[in-house]
Formats: structure tokens, sequence, C-alpha cells
């Protein structure tokens, strides 16, 4: 295991822990001070954008699905020139009700509208994700940063297969493959219970 993996599972379970102690989660935190959570809005509100790192994330949930396991999953972003700039979507991390880790995945470009970019782009772009503000707490910023650090070479991966798969991909006639909504998860890694 590399040394800024290892740093960087330390510190999730760090911030899971001092979560812990009074009770609280990650997606407690996340939705602090919001009395409904309703699916496909972003919490929290007006997202959280970190403008040193240029890093960009939001958290929603889509209508309840009876035995799903995942909750919902934080879209991470990256804005490499600015909060007016081109915005390109890194990776979404999907999680439980409790907010533990279940899987990483991307999606096609009609999910979130960023402006695409291939894996040549987009790869030199992860180690740009790093969140450190106070909204809606520095501890669930930490802890998705952290994530996106101790799974680089995972998002680097299923970036580089997104875009293997899309280039494959036989969409209907005159529809581009990155605006086919037949296809919304391109490509996943289900994180193993110790994750």
């Amino acid at each position: 295991m590399s040394e800024a993996r290892e740093r960087a599972l330390a510190e999730k379970a760090f911030c899971e822990a001092i979560l812990a102690k009074e009770g609280l989660s990650i997606l407690s935190e996340t939705f602090r001070g919001v009395d409904n959570i309703d699916a496909w809005e972003h919490y929290p509100e007006g997202d959280v954008f970190d403008p040193v790192s240029n890093g960009q994330w939001f958290y929603h949930c889509h209508p309840a699905e009876e035995g799903a396991r995942e909750h919902g999953h934080f879209h991470c972003f990256v804005r490499p020139e600015g909060p007016g700039g081109s915005i390109h979507h890194l990776a979404a991390i999907g999680v439980d009700a409790e907010g533990r880790l279940l899987r990483i995945f991307t999606v096609n470009q009609w999910v979130v509208g960023d402006d695409w970019a291939d894996a040549d782009k987009t790869i030199p772009l992860l180690g740009r994700f790093d969140i450190q503000m106070p909204r809606p707490s520095y501890l669930v910023n930490r802890w998705l940063t952290s994530v996106m650090v101790a799974y680089e070479d995972v998002v680097a991966e299923l970036i580089r297969q997104r875009d293997r798969t899309l280039r494959d991909h036989q969409p209907p006639e005159g529809v581009a493959a990155t605006q086919d909504r037949a296809l919304e998860v391109v490509s996943e890694f289900i994180v193993a219970a110790a994750g």
C-alpha cells in the first residue's frame, strides 16, 4: 500500500471516529440544519466549492427504492480555471444511510452536464480535489478528500474505463454516446466492507 493511500485511509477513519463520538456520521453532518431531505436536491444548498483547490462537490439521493443499500452519493468535480470556468466531473461516491462508503463510479456526461474531458485531461485533475472548507463540516470535506486520495488509482482506472465504454457504446442514430440516456453509470467499483 502506498504511503499516500495509507495516510488517506487513516484520515478517513479519523473523520468517521470523531463524528461517531457524538453519534454523528458523514451524512448527518452533510444534512446538518436540513429538515426534509428531497430526492434530486443538492446538499448543501449551493454546493461546496474550495476557491484554493477549485474542487467542488454536492450530495444528492434518488427516490428511495425498497431494498436499496445506497442512500445517495457525493458528486466530485474540479473547476481548473476557478468558479467561472469549465467544470469536470471526477467521480461519484455512493454511501449507505449511515454514511458508509459503498461504491465509487463515473457517470455519463448528460447526468451532470459537465464540460467533457477525456481521461488524459481528467486524470491529472484528481490531485486537485482537496476540499478544506468549514461548510457543511470540515470533517465531511476531509473525508471526501481522503476517499479521493485513497482510491485515486481506482478512480483513474474508472475514468479510463468510462472512456472505453463510451467509445464502444452504440447509441441510437443521431445521439452522441455522452448524451445517450440509456447509459447512466458508465464504470463502477464496489468498495469492500473494510474500505
